[in-house]
């Protein structure tokens, strides 16, 4: 085998998902017949078996709970008055409420795991709010876009999740790893508001008293409280991640029963929507691990890990290609597609440079971020632009965006030359020096 066979047929998965063939179908068709063409029936009928084998794990059966989670807290109320607790805090700051979009988008993300959810969530409950201030559309509209991001980067994230299926990566790990970097992108993007925002969305906002404020606060439990319950019971050695992510279904349950706000109807509409996404993501996968298969058969991540090898890269400069090779293939792929159709091909090429596999798992995921708002297909811009109310221009959810793609370039280039940025905290819990 060549590296020409292996270009052919990333070539006719591109042009089939081009021609609106949906990603899982693309995906799965190029496996198969690769597959069938290379060795025949045998080969076809080990890959049921194999893609069983690799979904009837634990760590898969986390995603429809973080799905089911994110759906208790946006259904539950819970979002809402998160966004109005945080809102008193910071709509005094230059931004005023787009520091707000983006710390709720940040908390969200803490406990649901999933970026067009985030988007979704906070941009129907912020986009009413930003209207009615006077606040300019396109930096409200970017503000929410960009925020959505987090969502699959902060811990739990459903991205991280099937990245470590793929990559037979500790998902402890991974989370532990996202959180830093989560934070730190979280407050960068909120510098970039504060700096070049501050003026344009100055607006008159009221004096709120400060025994107000503080009694806002009591919003910011619920979800504080699932996160820790989440993560503690990970890192403190409780719970796996799929039992850590049925515990905080229970707490959320909890919450909303206390709300008054449980019925068998609202089960039951969250648990619908929580399946709906859940399958769209496992079939996906499924898909992906069906490749993998003909992938791992036909040795071609050895071709094109000795491809690769003949430039002579260092570390820095295969991340630095990679981040173009990402960056093109994010305009026209989702970033789930994107995670599970590259990974199986990347990971082993990082890994023969020596770059850690953890680390790679947050670049990755960066990448992921990336392909949300860089046009013409990031779902998050269709997610916000879906959304609003004035029936404006999609060109003003792309202009408010932009501003963010650059900060995440960045953000990554330094990740790139401070590794520790993401692998501090999982050493530390590791007891690695």
């Amino acid at each position: 085998m060549n590296i020409g066979i292996v270009g052919i047929g990333f070539a006719i998965m591109l042009a089939l998902m081009f021609l609106s063939i949906p990603v899982a179908v693309a995906i799965v068709a190029v496996g198969t017949i690769g597959g069938f063409l290379f060795f025949g029936f045998p080969m076809v009928d080990m890959m049921g078996g194999v893609i069983w084998s690799s979904l009837n794990s634990p760590s898969i059966l986390a995603i429809p709970l973080f799905m089911l989670l994110g759906e208790l807290l946006l259904r539950g109320g819970i979002a809402d008055r998160m966004y109005d607790a945080l809102a008193v805090w910071l709509n005094r700051l230059p931004g005023g409420l787009l520091h707000t979009n983006i710390a709720t988008c940040a908390l969200f993300s803490a406990t649901s795991g999933s970026s067009v959810a985030t988007a979704a969530t906070v941009g129907t409950i912020a986009l009413p709010a930003l209207e009615e201030r006077g606040y300019r559309a396109s930096p409200s509209l970017g503000s929410l876009a960009a925020g959505g991001t987090l969502g699959i980067l902060i811990p739990p994230s459903i991205n991280l999740l099937v990245y470590g299926s793929l990559a037979n990566a500790s998902v402890g790990q991974l989370f532990a790893a996202g959180l830093v970097p989560g934070i730190m992108l979280a407050l960068l993007f909120s510098v970039y508001i504060l700096i070049f925002q501050g003026r344009g969305a100055s607006v008159v906002v009221d004096d709120i008293p400060l025994r107000i404020k503080l009694a806002y606060l009591r919003h910011l439990v619920p979800p504080l409280v699932i996160f820790g319950v989440v993560m503690g019971s990970i890192y403190g050695g409780l719970a796996t991640p799929t039992e850590s992510a049925a515990m905080g279904v229970v707490v959320a349950l909890v919450i909303v029963a206390i709300k008054r706000r449980l019925s068998w109807d609202f089960l039951f509409s969250c648990s619908m929507n929580a399946a709906r996404t859940t399958g769209m993501t496992v079939i996906v996968l499924a898909c992906a691990l069906l490749l993998n298969v003909t992938i791992s058969m036909l040795g071609a991540t050895q071709v094109v890990t000795q491809w690769i090898a003949t430039f002579d890269l260092s570390q820095v400069g295969l991340i630095l290609v990679l981040i173009v090779f990402y960056l093109v293939l994010g305009m026209f792929m989702d970033a789930m597609s994107m995670l599970v159709l590259t990974v199986p091909i990347t990971v082993p090429l990082v890994m023969a440079v020596g770059v850690d596999p953890i680390w790679f798992g947050i670049f990755i995921v960066l990448m992921c971020e990336l392909a949300l708002i860089t046009p013409p297909v990031g779902m998050n811009l269709f997610v916000v632009q879906g959304i609003r109310r004035d029936g404006g221009s999609f060109a003003d959810v792309v202009r408010g965006a932009v501003p963010y793609v650059a900060i995440m370039i960045g953000f990554t280039i330094l990740l790139m030359f401070v590794p520790q940025i993401a692998m501090w905290l999982p050493d530390t819990l590791a007891g690695r020096p």
